[in-house]
């Protein structure tokens, strides 16, 4: 694994209306390796993975991506840069008009000047890397999940981008597609040398391809190491439990999806009973949207 960070982020912080999404939240990401990126829903992950890519600006901090501070170039910029990775959308994104070689063919025929029998080749190419070429004339509503899932990586490969981006890649399939999709990803990895940047929740799929994970928590970067020091706490003796810290436990319980621990303690202390009988809008003298219809 290479020293440089391929991806810097630093102090990011995000919020939508009054909600702050993700608050100081600084990663790297080396060159080759692949980073899974893991935390509940809400917990700010697919938000953190827009900004990577650009589609969505901070509130403060900033990203550099390839060697480019994203907030410090402009469209035009953002484009070039763009075209040097890729993005396997957790959909596939798949267009259903086209063919799988002509959505393979399309960023080749949109960002480059390629003779049509070159781009041909390459189409075939890719197809072959994700053991679909001999699909490439289907449309995507003629095959499975998993395939699609496979085309949708094709596609981002079509352009040899330097990064891949998957968003949930294993979301929807089941657990032999899953694992197959999580062996292509490897493959590809080991052959072609991308860096790699996933997005998940799925714990089978992140202990089998991460080099480093970085877990989030409720906007906040909670632990960012190898994967064995992940499996050491998933792992951890539950007669010791009483000796790792909050933050430890809580990275406990969500690698190993236990029904009791901090996560769900955190949840429960919201006091229901005041929530529901403390009338704040009834407080406020706000009546009823509706009028009554009936008399008494």
């Amino acid at each position: 694994m290479a020293t440089d960070a391929i991806i810097q982020v630093r102090d990011l912080v995000k919020s939508f209306d009054d909600q702050t999404v993700l608050d100081g939240v600084t990663l790297d990401v080396f060159e080759g390796e692949t980073m899974v990126i893991m935390g509940g829903s809400g917990s700010g992950k697919s938000t953190l993975l827009r900004l990577m890519i650009g589609s969505l600006k901070p509130d403060s901090g900033n990203v550099t991506l390839l060697g480019k501070r994203l907030d410090k170039i402009d469209e035009e910029g953002l484009n070039e840069v763009r075209k040097k990775f890729g993005i396997l959308f957790q959909s596939g994104a798949l267009f259903n008009s086209m063919t799988i070689a002509e959505n393979v063919a399309l960023p080749l025929q949109e960002h480059t000047e390629i003779d049509h029998h070159i781009i041909e080749i390459q189409v075939k190419i890719k197809l072959e890397l994700v053991g679909l070429r001999e699909h490439a004339d289907k449309y995507p509503s003629q095959i499975s999940g998993g395939m699609k899932k496979r085309a949708g990586l094709a596609r981002a490969l079509s352009l040899d981008p330097k990064v891949l981006f998957y968003d949930e890649p294993s979301a929807g399939l089941d657990p032999v597609t899953s694992a197959e999709i999580d062996q292509l990803m490897m493959d590809l990895s080991k052959k072609l040398g991308v860096t790699s940047v996933v997005v998940t929740h799925e714990m089978d799929s992140a202990f089998t391809i991460a080099d480093r994970m970085a877990m989030l928590d409720k906007g906040r970067m909670l632990m960012i190491d190898n994967r064995q020091a992940y499996k050491k706490l998933r792992d951890f003796p539950d007669d010791q439990i009483d000796s790792l810290d909050e933050r430890e436990q809580t990275i406990r319980q969500f690698l190993r999806g236990d029904p009791e621990g901090p996560i769900t303690q955190r949840r429960a202390a919201t006091n229901y009973a005041e929530d529901l009988l403390g009338g704040s809008t009834w407080e406020s003298g706000v009546g009823p949207c509706v009028e009554p219809t009936r008399i008494a």
